[in-house]
């Protein structure tokens, strides 16, 4: 597995395993909410650090997250 994660697995490895960070339905949606401000400082941190495939990549897996939680409790 590389540094930057290539696919959803990987990152969600990354994110629970090495960050210790739990994929909750409301963490993804408050990353995702300032992820789709593309004036938030962290929004243009990322973009500049990462690139946007990588931006977009992230984007789309934390929306993936989102409807897989709101599919198991029909929100």
């Amino acid at each position: 597995m590389s540094i930057i994660p290539k696919n959803f697995e990987e990152w969600k490895i990354c994110i629970e395993k090495k960050c210790g960070i739990p994929l909750t339905f409301q963490f993804a949606k408050k990353r995702l909410a300032i992820y789709q401000d593309y004036s938030h400082p962290e929004t243009i941190r990322f973009i500049e650090q990462y690139g946007i495939a990588h931006y977009q990549r992230v984007c789309g897996w934390f929306s993936t997250v989102i409807r897989t939680e709101e599919g198991k409790h029909g929100i």
